[in-house]
């Protein structure tokens, strides 16, 4: 039981010393930070890769298309988070809730569906090892 309990510590500790902002947005009050990666050992030339997304009141990322490869799940862990993916509904998701996105999915709609709460996702991509751009904006 103790080898369970120093690789637990290990993997808690490294993914804390990974968390540090990845990107912020300018006037958009939306901060990434990447908390884990690491690639997957039995399937060759895949990683995982898990980001957690802030938003402060009323926040909304870009409109913006995911890796290529990858393929997402969404979980919310705080607030409320509107959302819309590829051509499927647009849905608020609240605290608990999740979803997923295909790979090449493209998301119009991502923010924080309340003007006065903040609101927190996790997002994890199954991805490429070598598809290092998570998000490109749409233009």
């Amino acid at each position: 039981m103790k080898i369970r309990t120093l690789i637990a510590a290990t993997c808690a500790a490294l993914a804390f010393s990974m968390a540090s902002p990845v990107s912020a947005h300018d006037g958009e009050a939306e901060t990434v930070t990447k908390n884990f990666e690491a690639a997957i050992p039995n399937i060759p030339g895949k990683s995982m890769i898990a980001v957690e997304v802030d938003y402060a009141p009323g926040a909304a990322s870009a409109s913006h298309t995911h890796a290529k490869s990858a393929f997402i799940y969404a979980y919310v862990i705080s607030g409320a988070i509107e959302s819309k993916v590829n051509d499927g509904e647009t849905r608020i998701y609240r605290a608990g809730e999740s979803w997923s996105e295909p790979p090449n999915a493209s998301h119009s709609i991502s923010r924080n569906a309340s003007k006065t709460q903040p609101a927190k996702l996790l997002a994890v991509f199954v991805l490429d090892t070598n598809d290092k751009a998570l998000t490109t904006p749409v233009k």
